[in-house]
C-alpha cells in the first residue's frame, strides 16, 4: 500500500512524499533508516480520486531521467548501495509518478534483480536504449559511467526539444489569439457592422456585397463547418495512430520541402548518437544498430538501420549499406563513418556528426523563429485590411453621405 507522509529530516526541514509499505509502521520505520522523522501519515487515496492519478499530467521528462541518471551515477561511483541509492533520489523526486516507479525499482533490486531487470518492468519511461546500457555497465562494472553517458544522451536530446518547442510557442499562441478573435468577429461584430451599413441608402460595392454574403453563410452555416473540421482532425489523429498509419506519416514527412530536411537532421542526430554512445559504452556494433532501429523513431531509418544491421553481420561495413541512401544518410555522413570505420574511430567520428548536426538544427530554428514573426505580422495585416476594406471603408464613406 502507498502512504503520503509529512516529516521532518535530520537537520529540521519539512518534507512530504508517498512511500510504499506493508503497514503504516512499516511506512514510519522505512522513513527512520533516512533520517526522516514522520509527524503525520495516513493511507493514499485510489489514484481516479486524485490528479496524480491522470498520467499524462505526470509524464517523466527527458530532463528528469537526465537529473536522475546523473545524481544515481555520482551515488553509486561514491560506493552508496543501488537500492539506498534508489530510495534517497526517490524522496526528493516531486513528478509522483517517477517517484512511485523508482520505490518499485529499489524494491524489485532489493528482491534479487538487477537493475538493467528491474528498469526493463517500465519499458514507458526506461527503454531499450536505456536498458541496455545499464546492463552494459553492469557486465562491465561501470555502472555508473554508462549513467554519466545516459544523463549526456538525455540532456542532449531535451536541449533539442526544448529548442522546437520554444520556436513553436510563438505561433502557437497567435493561432490561439485567432481562433478566439475570429468567432468573436464572425458572430458579434460582423452583423452589426452589416447591419448598419444596410441602413445607409448607399449601395454596397460589389466586394463588400462578397464579403457580406461569406459573413452570413459562415454565421449560418459555420458550426456545421466547424464540426466537420474538427472531425476530420480526428480522423487524421486515428488514422496516424494505426500501424499503416504511422508508416505512411513517417513516409510522407520525409518528402515535404523544408520540413523534410529538419526532420533528417533530428534522426541523423538520433541515429549517430545512439550508435556512439552504444559503442562507447562497450556494445557490439551489432547490438548497437539493433538497439538503434529501435529507438530511431521513424520507419524509413528504421528499415535503412535493419538492412545495415544484417549485412553488417554478414561482415560488410555500415558505410558500405549507408551509401545506398543518399537521401537520408548524405555522402558526409557516409564519409565520416568510413574513416571511422577504417581508424577505429568509429564512436568519436559519429559524435563529430551529431556536433555539426546540432548547429544545423540550432540555425535551421534560429532561422525560422527570426522569419515566423513577420510572416504572421504580415498574415494579421491582410486580415485586418480584408476587413476594412469589404465592411469599414464603404460604411465609413456612407456615413459621410448622410
Amino acid at each position: 500500500m502507498k502512504y503520503i507522509y509529512q516529516a521532518r529530516s535530520k537537520e529540521g526541514k519539512a518534507e512530504t512524499g508517498t512511500v510504499e509499505a506493508s503497514s503504516k509502521e512499516a511506512a514510519a520505520a522505512l522513513l527512520q533508516k533516512y533520517n526522516i522523522f514522520v509527524t503525520s501519515i495516513k493511507e493514499q487515496a485510489p489514484a481516479i480520486f486524485r490528479s496524480g492519478g491522470i498520467d499524462f499530467l505526470n509524464k517523466v521528462s527527458k530532463k528528469d531521467l537526465a537529473i536522475f541518471s546523473r545524481q544515481l551515477s555520482v551515488m553509486m561511483q561514491s560506493r552508496v548501495a543501488v537500492t539506498q541509492s534508489l530510495r534517497s533520489l526517490a524522496i526528493q523526486i516531486k513528478n509522483p509518478n517517477f517517484k512511485e516507479k523508482i520505490l518499485k525499482i529499489s524494491q524489485l533490486v532489493e528482491e534479487g534483480n538487477s537493475l538493467s531487470v528491474a528498469l526493463a518492468a517500465f519499458p514507458e519511461t526506461f527503454n531499450v536504449f536505456y536498458v541496455s546500457l545499464i546492463k552494459t555497465g553492469e557486465a562491465s562494472g561501470k555502472i555508473s559511467e554508462s549513467l554519466a553517458y545516459l544523463s549526456d544522451h538525455l540532456e542532449r536530446e531535451h536541449d533539442i526539444s526544448s529548442q522546437i518547442t520554444g520556436a513553436l510557442i510563438y505561433p502557437a499562441f497567435v493561432i490561439a489569439v485567432l481562433l478566439i478573435v475570429i468567432p468573436i468577429v464572425v458572430f458579434f461584430v460582423m452583423p452589426r457592422l452589416i447591419d448598419l451599413l444596410k441602413q445607409t441608402t448607399a449601395k454596397p460595392p460589389a466586394f463588400t456585397m462578397l464579403m457580406i454574403n461569406f459573413y452570413g453563410f459562415i454565421a449560418s452555416y459555420g458550426w456545421i463547418l466547424m464540426l466537420a473540421f474538427i472531425a476530420l482532425i480526428l480522423f487524421i489523429i486515428y488514422y496516424f495512430t494505426t500501424k499503416g498509419g504511422k508508416e505512411r506519416y513517417d513516409e510522407l514527412s520525409l518528402k515535404v520541402p523544408i520540413l523534410s530536411g529538419f526532420l533528417k537532421k533530428i534522426f541523423l542526430i538520433r541515429f549517430a548518437e545512439n550508435i556512439s554512445t552504444l559503442i562507447a559504452a562497450g556494445l557490439s556494433i551489432n547490438n548497437a544498430l539493433s538497439i538503434t532501429k529501435e529507438t530511431v523513431g521513424n520507419i524509413v531509418y528504421k528499415k535503412m538501420l535493419a538492412e545495415t544491421e544484417e549485412r553488417v553481420s554478414g561482415g560488410e561495413r555500415i558505410s558500405s549499406v549507408l551509401v545506398k541512401y543518399p537521401n537520408y544518410a548524405p555522402p558526409f555522413v557516409v564519409q565520416m563513418i568510413q574513416v571511422g570505420e577504417e581508424t577505429g574511430t568509429l564512436d568519436r567520428n559519429l559524435m563529430q556528426i551529431v556536433q555539426f548536426y546540432e548547429k544545423e538544427v540550432k540555425q535551421a530554428v534560429a532561422t525560422f523563429t527570426a522569419l515566423l514573426e513577420p510572416v504572421l505580422i504580415i498574415f494579421m495585416g491582410a486580415a485586418v485590411a480584408l476587413l476594412a476594406v469589404s465592411v469599414i471603408e464603404p460604411l465609413y464613406g456612407a456615413l459621410n453621405t448622410i
